[in-house]
């Protein structure tokens, strides 16, 4: 199981993302994607700096850590809306709080609608509860029905990120997405004709001219007479 693209979307909207370190909530400093120090290095200290890119590696690396812990806890049948809530949540309050959570109990017993229940117990303090919330309705909805929000209070959900969609290999003709110019390959090609060559017109075969049909001509031109 893993993270769904809807869930990673939805992950970086709740999370922010700061290139400049910063104090939480709480008061813990963090950085990037919700990144602090009991994730891993870099440790983050005031005036910490990321670019962009090592912002995203950064997330990258510390989101795969949480992906592991749920899948390790979860069903094989857990739907991904489910499953993408449970890292959302764990991200959020760190592997051993989340092992040790009536969420994964409950989850563990059968009882995945009390591990959804169990999700809004994570309510402190208050400014959290927003999220929890819109983790509680991801757990619980089924993507095809209506997208998760980063929290409950926002106007509108998280938009459906654009996924790439692996080329079959063949003709670019036949690649989705791709409009064929109808100027190529739309139809069928003919075959190419060989060339045809125009027949000479038939010539009158001639026999060969004796000696006496030459001598009868000769006559005539310088006698006019029948010879």
């Amino acid at each position: 199981m893993d993270l769904s693209a809807i869930g990673h979307a939805v992950l970086v909207a709740r999370e922010g993302r700061r290139l400049e370190a910063y104090r939480d909530s709480v008061g813990i400093w963090t950085i990037g994607i919700g990144h602090t120090s009991a994730a891993g290095p870099p440790l983050v200290t005031p005036g910490l700096r990321l670019t962009a890119a090592e912002c995203d590696a950064l997330f990258a690396r510390d989101v795969g850590r949480f992906v592991r812990t749920v899948a390790a806890v979860a069903p094989a049948d857990l739907p991904d809306h489910a499953f993408d809530a449970l890292v959302s949540l764990c991200f959020n309050i760190g592997e051993g709080a989340f092992r040790r959570s009536t969420v994964v109990r409950r989850l563990k017993a059968g009882d995945r609608a009390g591990a959804a229940e169990a999700i809004l117990m994570w309510n402190r303090p208050a400014s959290l509860i927003p999220r929890r919330r819109a983790e509680y309705d991801q757990f619980r909805t089924p993507y095809a029905t209506a997208l998760p929000r980063a929290r409950s209070t926002d106007p509108t959900a998280i938009p459906r990120p654009a996924e790439a969609v692996p080329l079959p290999a063949g003709p670019v003709m036949e690649r989705p997405g791709i409009v064929p110019n109808p100027a190529i390959g739309s139809e069928r090609r003919p075959l190419p004709r060989t060339p045809s060559v125009r027949a000479a017109p038939p010539q009158r075969s001639t026999a060969p001219v004796s000696a006496w049909a030459r001598l009868k001509t000769s006559l005539r031109a310088l006698f006019g007479a029948r010879a």
